[in-house]
């Protein structure tokens, strides 16, 4: 029987973007079935497998994209939020092999749930990115995302505390207002996608959540002070109002942590 790490290893090294989407919804299928064996046997790359398109620059060079009512802006944002939900699918592929021996079976379900759900996020962008006459890879995009997965490779509390805790919870913030800038257009289609994706989006930091306060109470510490000091020492940007501070709640984000550090 195939192991859960040899899997998600061959998934994070699969680059091309529809082979990388059926190959993690692929682990999480057989995972779900009793498929793939509880044993990690191979580690976990230091970087995923990417396309050769799109062209990744540092925030500093990434282009404008324009006003969204363009068509240019339309495509910009689009392809951004697909570029996005591509590199979370190795986020969460990551967070399961890397951790998954130390975290146990339950957490490994969870991330490749999440690695599942990210695959499909991106196949809907992806096609709604071709409706309009594009693609994925057809404009630059932001390199830096997988950055916060390799500060924290060593120590999974940190991963926790900035990726689907500080990342995926600015999803939650943000989504909302760009899923209504998209119905005001008139993109009923487009504000399904986002609708869907917020609403899942919320699963995966509850997720975060509950892992993150398993490690951090087995360690003993207060949990949003532990997590304030881990977002310090590892998250390289600010954490920026306004918070949708419903949708972080019902993911079990209390302003108990995220209040003091916004800025």
């Amino acid at each position: 029987m195939q192991t859960v790490a040899s899997a998600v290893r061959a998934a994070l090294l699969t680059g091309q973007p529809r082979a990388k989407c059926f190959a993690a919804r692929d682990v999480a299928r057989r995972w779900r079935r009793g498929e793939l064996a509880f044993e990690f046997d191979v580690s976990m790359p230091a970087e995923p497998a990417r396309p050769d398109h799109p062209e990744l620059l540092p925030p500093n060079r990434m282009p404008k994209r324009g006003k969204f009512g363009s068509e240019r802006g339309r495509i910009a944002l689009w392809h951004s939020l697909a570029h996005i939900e591509f590199v979370a699918i190795d986020l969460a592929l990551d967070m399961a092999g890397r951790f998954g021996a130390q975290m146990g079976r339950e957490f490994v379900s969870d991330f490749l749930w999440v690695a599942a759900d990210e695959a499909m996020h991106f196949a809907l962008l992806a096609r709604k990115l071709e409706s309009l006459g594009s693609r994925y890879g057809e404009l630059p995009a932001h390199g830096g995302l997988w950055q916060a997965a390799h500060d924290t490779r060593h120590d999974v509390a940190a991963r926790l505390a900035v990726v689907p805790m500080v990342l995926e919870a600015r999803g939650l913030d943000v989504t909302p207002a760009t899923l209504e800038r998209v119905r005001g257009a008139g993109d009923e289609h487009g504000a399904k996608i986002l609708a869907r994706i917020l609403d899942d989006e919320i699963r995966h930091v509850g997720f975060g959540t509950k892992h993150f306060l398993r490690v951090v109470d087995s360690a003993g510490q207060e949990p949003s002070e532990a997590w304030k000091t881990l977002v310090s020492t590892y998250f390289r940007g600010p954490i920026k109002p306004p918070f949708n501070d419903s949708a972080r709640l019902a993911a079990g984000l209390s302003r108990d942590f995220y209040e003091g550090v916004a800025h």
